[in-house]
């Protein structure tokens, strides 16, 4: 399927530990959507690609991401397309900050719209021995919390939707019976407490707005990171149809 061209940006948002690139000297290491970006930009798309605080919390990440948008596309509307936490940035950024007349849609893809029972049981087990060690360091931790189911409950009722911006979501379905998974271990811990999941997030949690698509994969691979354990799925084809179904919209 080939990539239409939208007539505003897409902004390429990461999710927690997340990055833009890892470069050193001119050369890139790491893309946090490897050939994402790329396949966009082809078909004439303008693709921004914000870095935000790894492990800051959604307040302080979504203020990273308006302060990016209004410096690289100040004045314009915005497509964001958002991974994991980074979808949760992106919709307190559109309620609480004023951007819910800059963007036209917000598509998240493997977010945890209603917590994650992995963060849950991180917070719970290793709290009191990890956060002392961390603020020795000064190193920021908000993230870990603000991905509870608790912290998602309340962020839900304080964050309400934007009418004008459009919604919607994508949730990762982790392979059955792939033992060799990086997620596998994972993927076993939320499938009991959570249903089926790509391995972090379940898909219950990760469905919002007025449709939600399923891909087959885990955590990672919905942003085209290769699998060591074994091939991954080609996600190009996969956001082909995510811009087409907005340049099918009027977009």
């Amino acid at each position: 399927m080939a990539v239409p061209k939208l007539r505003a940006p897409i902004v390429l948002a990461h999710g927690l530990f997340g990055f833009n690139h890892v470069r050193l000297g001119g050369y890139t290491l790491a893309c946090y959507f490897p050939g994402i970006p790329e396949l966009l930009t082809t078909a004439g798309n303008r693709v921004l690609v914000p870095a935000v605080s790894p492990t800051k919390g959604v307040a302080d990440r979504a203020a990273q991401l308006k302060a990016f948008i209004d410096q690289h596309a100040p004045g314009e509307s915005v497509h964001v397309f958002a991974h994991s936490m980074g979808g949760l940035d992106a919709r307190y950024m559109i309620s609480r900050l004023g951007m819910a007349d800059r963007v036209l849609t917000l598509t998240t893809l493997g977010t945890p719209h209603r917590g994650s029972s992995f963060a849950d049981w991180g917070v719970s087990r290793f709290e009191r021995v990890i956060k002392p060690l961390l603020d020795l360091f000064d190193f920021p931790c908000q993230a870990f919390y603000d991905l509870t189911t608790q912290k998602c409950q309340e962020f839900n009722d304080q964050v309400p939707d934007a009418p004008n911006v459009r919604y919607f979501s994508v949730a990762g379905r982790h392979p059955s019976g792939n033992w060799k998974s990086r997620f596998r271990l994972l993927h076993e811990f939320v499938r009991h407490t959570e249903g089926p999941n790509d391995g972090i997030v379940s898909v219950s949690s990760a469905k919002y707005g007025e449709s939600c698509d399923e891909w087959e994969g885990d955590h990672m691979s919905l942003v085209n990171w290769p699998d060591p354990t074994g091939p991954a799925p080609d996600r190009g084809p996969d956001y082909a149809r995510l811009v087409g179904r907005l340049a099918d919209e009027g977009f």
